[in-house]
């Protein structure tokens, strides 16, 4: 009879069921019941998890420690990298040792989280390799191809296995949907960004048609770095330092070389030819743009009162940055000027609040890989360029902050200008406009670095 029972109780039949089980069955198929793994089985997944997890994290940590300390970037070495290398290697470490402790909502947001940012490397290894050919910290970055893919295949069991079932599940899911997204912003993309910020893949620069013969040269900063660059000789004893790339706006310098300007077209530290680590917020910049005033006010064909700078999104920040302190650059323009920091985006009050924490974490992150503090306030630091000419130019339909270059223009001292150009993209306003960007960016340096017209 008791066999009989059981087979009954498992078909769920009415007939040869014992009194009393039919209607629990019932009630637990109501409230969501569902069968489980077996406690040896939900063992052994456990243990797997961890297992996959650990071993993904060794591999970050491998890549990690090589790109901070074993093949740091050309003109670095482990010691200018220990605050990147530690506080990452000490993150990593933490995450596995909590990982068997979290909840497995918890251990499917760290999976997804270090699966990402893993992708994000392998993505960047991959852009270096294919522009400039595989090297040091690259190798290991393919590792992380699969790395991420087996993280995020690893958070998705995880979420599989425990979801749950019952009348306000559509409403918990909801939540948690709500609470990853805003994680994901105030979190992992300000940190993804951090990451692409200090680890830009290099490009290999190809000789370029500048209108008028040029020679290639070699600065020399105040911290030991080389930066490479071009320079078209001066016809009219003034030169203007083009920034932060020697290939990026080609167009503005073969403008200013027809009017008979010296053009020294500069790559940053950290970008294509130069040695140093990049940051795409610049911060120590300056630093690049001082080398090159001091290497033009050495050319014997240049009066050193003639030299002045155009830069182009973080290098006109920079640009702006190096003119409130260097005062042998005398004229600036500054094209796509945006945020930088969360010192800037403080700038934008109340409708910046919401982002707030995105641009903290961001510039935290930024500090932490970079191992360089944030510099000041672009409102802080312009005001500081006069008695020596600025003009600023932004566009309407740009982006990163550049709705702030009226805070800026306000904040300036004559002499000064602002030019929007509403139809334009960022750094775009020589495509928008050529005959009027050359017409109106030649006449301030000519006003500036030759005297009236």
């Amino acid at each position: 009879m008791g066999e009989r029972a059981a087979a009954g109780y498992a078909r769920g039949g009415d007939a040869i069921n014992p009194p009393g089980v039919h209607e629990p069955a019932v009630e637990l198929q109501r409230v969501g019941w569902r069968p489980q793994l077996p406690q040896a089985a939900r063992g052994a997944a456990v243990r797997l998890d961890v297992t996959l997890f650990s071993g993904a994290t060794v591999i970050v940590a491998a890549h990690a420690a090589l790109d901070s300390f074993i093949a740091p970037e050309p003109g670095t070495g482990a010691g200018d990298h220990l605050l990147r290398g530690l506080s990452t290697l000490s993150v990593l470490a933490l995450g596995a040792v909590v990982y068997p402790r979290l909840p497995m909502g918890g251990r499917a947001a760290l999976a997804v989280v270090l699966g990402v940012l893993a992708l994000e490397g392998a993505a960047l290894a991959i852009a270096d390799a294919t522009a400039v050919g595989a090297r040091g910290e690259d190798w290991t970055g393919f590792l992380l191809l699969p790395t991420g893919v087996a993280l995020l295949a690893l958070s998705a069991a995880v979420l599989w296995r425990s979801r749950t079932r019952g009348r306000l599940r559509y409403l918990r899911r909801a939540g948690i949907a709500a609470a990853a997204v805003l994680a994901a912003y105030w979190l992992v993309v300000p940190v993804a960004i951090g990451i692409l910020a200090t680890h830009r893949p290099r490009a290999d620069v190809a000789p370029a048609d500048l209108g008028r013969p040029y020679r290639e040269a070699t600065l020399r900063t105040s911290d030991g770095l080389d930066l490479a660059a071009w320079y078209v000789p001066s016809r009219n004893r003034a030169a203007v330092i083009s920034y932060p790339t020697r290939r990026g706006k080609l167009e503005q310098a073969r403008m200013l070389a027809r009017h008979g300007y010296g053009v020294l077209l500069v790559d940053a530290r950290g970008y294509d030819g130069s040695e140093g680590d990049a940051n795409l917020f610049g911060w120590a910049g300056a630093k690049d743009i001082d080398a090159a005033v001091a290497w033009l006010q050495r050319r014997p064909e240049l009066d050193r009162s003639r030299i002045g700078g155009i830069g182009f999104s973080v290098g006109g920040e920079m640009m702006l940055q190096a003119a409130a302190t260097n005062t042998e650059l005398r004229a600036v323009v500054s094209e796509g000027a945006g945020v930088r920091s969360v010192r800037e985006h403080l700038l934008r009050g109340p409708r910046g609040w919401f982002s707030l924490p995105e641009a903290a974490i961001q510039t935290a992150a930024v500090a932490v890989l970079s191992g360089t503090a944030p510099p000041p306030s672009l409102a802080d630091l312009i005001p500081r360029i006069a008695p020596r000419p600025l003009f600023l130019i932004y566009a309407g339909q740009g982006g990163g902050g550049e709705e702030l270059n009226p805070d800026y223009y306000r904040a300036a001292s004559t002499p000064k200008a602002l030019w929007r150009i509403p139809e334009a993209g960022h750094v775009g306003g020589f495509r928008a406009h050529p005959r009027l960007y050359e017409e109106r960016v030649t006449r301030f340096f000519d006003q500036a670095l030759l005297g009236p017209r």
